[in-house]
């Protein structure tokens, strides 16, 4: 297994610090703060702070915006140092890249995915459009923003897209090793990002879910 093949893992929707302390003891990459009111997973600039103070070296805080205003990314931007952003709404491809730039963060653009096997996303396309996107973050499309908590069928995304993948959406410690597998060969690289997955109640991470999900992970990897 060499650097491209270990699958990062982001865990998000943190609002407790035992939580954040069992992801990080777990061995998450990344850790993720929803910054959108109208999520159950809400929680303010100052305590995403607060939580993100927590995160040793080499742990990321990862601060999810929806349809935020530049000067509101900037604000938060200031309050969590090292942070990256992920925009996770109707944001233009243009805003992405220039709020990113403002606020010197890199950022994750997310890729929201047709459940429907006829509706089309030419998810080739969007990478062309954010080449200064760290990465693409793959969601299913529904209703609503912040996160859908279900899969969409992965195996209609296109064979070979050139740009780093997060796969989200409807993940769980049953399901993430055959998403790795499908997915992995087809992008640069492949990162995996839960939130309902891992969660006893909405906003309340479960440990035992926590390390069972990373476990998987990992697995995943050691047979690739």
């Amino acid at each position: 297994m060499n650097a491209l093949t270990r699958t990062r893992i982001k865990m998000c929707g943190f609002t407790r610090e035992a939580d954040v302390d069992a992801a990080v003891q777990a061995g998450a990459d990344a850790i993720g703060f929803v910054l959108y009111e109208q999520s159950p997973r809400h929680v303010s600039v100052e305590r995403a702070a607060q939580l993100a103070s927590r995160l040793p070296a080499f742990v990321t805080p990862v601060l999810l915006f929806v349809n935020a205003s530049s000067d509101a990314v900037a604000a938060a931007c200031a309050q969590v140092p090292g942070a990256t952003v992920q925009f996770h709404g109707d944001e233009s491809d243009a805003f992405c890249a220039e709020v990113a730039q403002r606020c010197q963060r890199p950022y994750l653009r997310v890729a929201r995915i047709p459940q429907h096997p006829q509706a089309s996303f030419d998810l080739v396309k969007f990478a062309d459009r954010n080449p200064h996107a760290q990465a693409l973050l793959l969601d299913t499309l529904v209703d609503g923003y912040g996160g859908s908590g279900q899969s969409f069928n992965w195996s209609l995304l296109p064979p070979n897209v050139n740009a780093h993948l997060v796969l989200s959406g409807g993940l769980t410690p049953a399901n993430v090793a055959d998403g790795i597998r499908l997915l992995r060969p087809r992008a640069r690289s492949l990162a995996v990002d839960v939130s309902s997955g891992i969660e006893a109640g909405k906003g309340l991470k479960d440990a035992d879910k926590i390390r069972q999900f990373v476990d998987a992970v990992h697995v995943a990897d050691n047979a690739s």
